[in-house]
């Protein structure tokens, strides 16, 4: 009873607005329908106008109830509109001639016809049953040989007052049914969105953790680095300033100038890793080239790719400027290469090659991302960039870079696909919309 109760009032406040607009638009039209008296009867009848006119004034009053009636109150109403309608159509039966009126054959059709209008309720159907087999009764002559007519119409009712009972029901249950799987679809819904924002929240988390380690790591890297590079300038004078040999001086500066060409790499990689650092929601969109940014992805990409194969940038300078925020792009280009990177490694690639290219396509920039490798396999590319969706072991991803990195660049109005190529490997498609002045694209987030 409980579950009933549960399923039909949700039903009823939906169909409840309902009633008050069909009863009035019913009312106007029932007194109109006198001329159809014209075609069906000798003549005119003014019972028969007076029958419908009733009939209208109880719709009428029916949608005033209705609107200031609570949930009981408006099933009760529905119930007793339900005999009246029937008891006001077979008023209309009995002043146009009765068992010899042409109206009295939608008789039997009554009980459906209100289980239509009414399936919330099947208590419709009943009411409207009910009220048929007792006025009919009451027009039916007494007597034996009227007992069979009499039996023939309240079969034909009953009939149709169970099927519409029965049609009823399986309404309210498929309405139930529908109502349970919408409930459980915005509860997933729910779901979703907040296991997204806690991986947003947690992702945010671990990037500013990581941020001020990453800090901390680098002021300790840059202080011996100072003494490293004041000790090798000293050392290099000193030694220089003896008197030496013209080969051993030459290999000497070269063996002091690599020394100083190594100090300055590790000089830059501390820089950039300090610009990743930072908070990139403090830094702002703005106009920007791309060669820049993919510059400052493959000097650190380059450490990583250096042992799998080789790192070939193909942008030229004079491609069109676009909207972005640099260093969000720089992270999505190095998860990509650091991506390619890894399938070079895992699939043991001899002559492993990766690739950055970039173009002009119609109004918009396009970046490929290529590598020589496997490719993506047929059953993993429809998921690649889904949420937590990896095939590395859990020692090496965590299945959130190409998803959050499709994120980043649809936010200025991008897009990122992945494919394979037709000569072998895999291919990531970043396209962004060329700058037009005075058109900033409007970010989807922060």
């Amino acid at each position: 009873m409980a579950r009933e109760r549960h399923v039909r009032l949700p039903l009823l406040d939906k169909v409840s607005t309902t009633p008050g607009r069909k009863s009035l638009v019913f009312a106007a039209v029932l007194p109109l329908l006198t001329l159809l008296d014209v075609f069906t009867l000798p003549s005119l009848r003014l019972d028969a106008f007076l029958a419908r006119a009733s009939w209208a004034v109880e719709l009428v009053a029916l949608a005033l109830l209705f609107e200031h009636a609570s949930e009981k109150q408006r099933r009760w109403l529905i119930l007793g509109h339900c005999a009246l309608g029937s008891f006001f159509y077979l008023a209309l039966v009995y002043t146009t001639g009765g068992l010899e009126s042409p109206y009295v054959h939608l008789v039997p059709t009554l009980p459906l016809l209100t289980a239509f209008t009414y399936p919330e309720e099947s208590g419709s159907a009943v009411a409207c049953g009910i009220g048929c087999a007792l006025v009919m009764m009451a027009q039916v002559p007494m007597g034996a040989a009227s007992f069979a007519q009499a039996a023939g119409w309240l079969s034909i009712l009953g009939s149709a007052t169970f099927f519409g009972v029965f049609g009823s029901n399986q309404f309210r249950k498929a309405a139930a049914a529908q109502n349970e799987s919408r409930l459980e679809r915005a509860r997933r819904e729910t779901l979703e969105k907040l296991a997204r924002a806690e991986l947003k929240r947690t992702q945010s988390e671990r990037l500013a953790t990581v941020g001020r380690l990453a800090a901390s790591v680098m002021h300790e890297i840059n202080n011996p680095l100072a003494f490293v590079r004041a000790n090798i300038h000293f050392v290099e004078t000193e030694v220089l300033a003896q008197p030496l040999s013209a080969e051993l001086r030459q290999e000497l500066e070269e063996v002091f100038a690599e020394t100083r060409a190594g100090m300055e790499r590790i000089q830059q990689i501390v820089t950039d890793l300090k610009g990743f650092s930072h908070s990139m929601d403090a830094e702002e969109a703005r106009v920007c080239s791309l060669g820049e940014v993919v510059q400052d992805a493959a000097r650190l990409a380059s450490i990583r790719l250096k042992s799998v194969g080789t790192l070939k940038v193909e942008v030229p300078a004079e491609l069109p400027q676009v909207f972005i925020t640099p260093r969000r792009l720089a992270q999505v280009l190095l998860n990509l290469l650091v991506n390619a990177s890894d399938a070079l490694e895992e699939a043991r690639v001899p002559q492993g090659e990766v690739r950055v290219r970039g173009e002009v396509l119609g109004k918009r920039v396009v970046l490929l991302v290529e590598d020589n490798g496997p490719g993506f396999p047929p059953q993993v590319l429809p998921r690649l960039f889904e949420s937590f969706f990896t095939t590395k072991g859990p020692e090496k991803g965590t299945g959130l870079g190409l998803s959050i990195s499709r994120e980043l660049v649809e936010r200025f109005g991008g897009s990122l696909i992945a494919e394979n190529r037709p000569e072998g490997g895999a291919r990531l498609r970043i396209e962004l919309p060329i700058h037009e002045p005075g058109h900033e694209p409007r970010k989807s987030g922060a």
